[in-house]
């Protein structure tokens, strides 16, 4: 009885290891799902708060303030956008509905984009602003504290 060849062993190792790694990527953000889902001492989860708050400022938004959001969520790779987008946009309507506004502002999207964005990003999310001219000094101190 013959042996494989030894390309053929290397082949079979090479595919186990790219399935095991696919499937510890896959398990990691199933597992960071799982997270958001589950009850905070509020007995909600941050999943029914980010829905709360998109819901209780859907009739805030305007046509303006949904083009910025879809403009400051763009740099986010396309298969998260939208996960992206809506938590974004729940901490931008916590942010207006706390303020007591009337409407979304631009002023409303920066801070909640500001606040939704995790400390980790704030070099890529700097860049990105100064890149589109939009001035973010009035919320510096925002990113100068940590979260």
């Amino acid at each position: 009885m013959k042996s494989a060849p030894d390309w053929f062993m290397y082949f079979i190792v090479f595919w186990a290891v790219v399935l095991a790694m696919a499937m510890a990527v896959g398990g990691f953000f199933m597992f960071r799902k799982f997270l958001k889902v589950l009850p905070k001492q509020d007995g909600k989860s941050k999943l029914d708060w980010q829905n709360y708050w998109v819901e209780r400022s859907r009739s805030l938004w305007t046509d303006e303030s949904k083009q910025f959001l879809d403009m400051l969520v763009s740099p986010v790779p396309g298969p998260f956008r939208d996960i992206a987008k809506h938590s974004i946009a729940a901490k931008i309507g916590e942010v207006a509905i706390e303020s007591g506004a009337k409407e979304v502002t631009t002023d409303h999207c920066l801070e909640g984009y500001i606040k939704a964005t995790p400390a980790r990003d704030y070099k890529s999310l700097i860049h990105f602003l100064e890149r589109k001219g939009i001035d973010y000094s009035p919320y510096q101190h925002l990113l100068n504290k940590p979260k």
